[in-house]
């Protein structure tokens, strides 16, 4: 990987909370809490203690923590083992440990048009507080 693809442009670190939506052209990482709506990313990094409840639009999706949310990613979604995901996915190339929890629809095409915007954020039956 080139030195640019591995700059953390931001991070939202282990015990903060933010809310609001974000839109930028490097990597976010997300070990805190974040609610809102994550857009035009090139690369999202959420990890193992990261909670999300967001509509995630980005390049390349990368979850280990937990995302109540639809995730589309127009070049790959990787689901780790310690993920939790309650929305729908969307992306060319994905892939899902085992050990996974995910609950939604699954869709893997050819390819995304880069342009389209991030779903609003949809209604679920879900509570789920933290």
């Amino acid at each position: 990987m080139a030195a640019e693809e591995t700059f953390v442009n931001s991070i939202i670190g282990e015990g903060a909370h933010f809310n609001g939506d974000i839109e930028l052209p490097g990597l976010i990482r997300i070990d805190g809490d974040f609610s809102g709506i994550i857009k035009k990313a090139d690369r999202v990094l959420i990890s193992k203690t990261g909670r999300v409840k967001s509509s995630i639009h980005a390049r390349v999706v990368v979850v280990g923590g937990a995302v109540v949310g639809d995730i589309i990613a127009e070049e790959h979604l990787a689901i780790l083992s310690t993920a939790m995901v309650i929305g729908n996915v969307k992306a060319p190339s994905l892939s899902i440990e085992e050990g996974v929890i995910f609950h939604g629809f699954c869709e893997v095409v050819n390819k995304l048009d880069s342009n389209k915007e991030a779903p609003a954020a949809s209604s679920r039956s879900f509570v789920i507080e933290w």
